[in-house]
Order: structure tokens, then sequence, then C-alpha cells
């Protein structure tokens, strides 16, 4: 290899030799990052169910549920938000392969179960869920984390004049079926102990 090359690649930190087998999917033996290669496996109905809350004032959420947002409707434009976030997620995540997403459906649910005692007023909360489905050779969770963190950017977007002590948590995977590695659920809500998966094996 040409000494400019050599020279280049050092100052970049870039390292030829090549890297101990950690096992690690995404990179190859020269730790360059990579796609893990689907290609040998057969495509399997797929399905992810996942969730977030945006925390907000309570003053907040009634403007929203009555729609009284100076932006416009925020719960409808969420939702488109969220499905197109989830039909273009492999372009926001480098590594994540490119879906044929079979469907996308958001729901919201508006409630007063966002209690915290660091906020001076009771905050209230839009709860988001995204369920996601396809026929592939790896799964759509990540479409639908996508979809509901792009939904919720969008609430936080269209309410931040009203309010700017909104508060995006929560972002989890709930449920995903497909694939060699069967059905996983969540049990118990996010930072709770005992969360653990179930190994239904899915055909």
């Amino acid at each position: 290899m040409p000494e400019a090359i050599q020279g280049a690649l050092a100052a970049q930190d870039i390292d030829l030799l090549p890297m101990p087998n950690r096992g690690l999917t995404h990179v190859d033996p020269l730790g360059r990052a990579r796609m893990v290669d689907v290609t040998p496996k057969e495509p399997t109905h797929r399905r992810a169910i996942d969730r977030c809350k945006v925390r907000m004032l309570p003053e907040t959420t009634v403007k929203i549920a009555s729609n009284a947002i100076n932006k416009g409707d925020v719960l409808g434009a969420a939702r488109i938000a969220g499905i197109q976030a989830a039909k273009r997620t492999a372009e926001l995540i480098p590594l994540c392969h490119p879906l044929l997403v079979g469907s996308v459906a958001l729901n919201f649910t508006i409630g007063d179960d966002f209690v915290e005692v660091a906020f001076t007023l009771k905050p209230d909360g839009v709860a988001i869920e995204a369920r996601t489905a396809c026929e592939a050779r790896t799964g759509i969770e990540m479409e639908a984390l996508t979809a509901v963190a792009v939904a919720a950017l969008t609430i936080y977007d269209m309410c931040k004049s009203a309010d700017r002590s909104m508060v995006v948590e929560e972002l989890c995977l709930w449920e995903k079926t497909g694939g060699r590695s069967g059905v996983w659920r969540r049990e118990r809500e996010p930072g709770q102990s005992n969360i653990h998966h179930s190994a239904e094996h899915v055909d």
C-alpha cells in the first residue's frame, strides 16, 4: 500500500489489522460496518408492536383532545408522520434492511396516567402505539420504533409553542413475532424488573 494512503488512514485512526471475532454481526473482520446478509433466510410473516409516551402539562392534553392547538390537528399530523417514518426507516438507520412494509397502524391514548412528583403540575400525556407487519427475511420492530418516535416528535413540534416542558419517554418494543427467534413479549412496564421474553417459535 502506498505510504501516502497509509498516512491518510493513520491520520483517521483506521486500523487495517483484522479484529478478533467477537460475534459482532454488523462488523466485518476488519472492523468495518456492514449489513447482515439475510438472503439465505426464508421470508416469514413479521409483526411488531412498539410504544412510547409524551408527557405534558394537563392543559396541553386538553388542547390536543379539543383540537385547540394553533398548528392544527396534532394527532392527525402525528399519525401521518409515523406512517411515513416507518416506510423510510432504512434511510434513517444506517444498517437497517429496506423492507416492503405491509401495514402500519398508529393508535393514540390521551390520559392522566403520567403522574410525576418532579413536576409542579401533574402532567398528562399521550401514549403512542405502532403496529407494523410485513412478509420479510428480517424483523420489522425498527420500523415500529421509528414510527412511534417520529409521531412523538411531531406531537412535540405541534405543541411546543404551548408547552416546552414535554418529555418523550419509554420508547420500547412491546411485542414481535416471526423468524427464528419466535415470539418476544414485554411483560412489565419499562423500568420495572422481571422483563423477559418467551421463545415461542413461529413457523
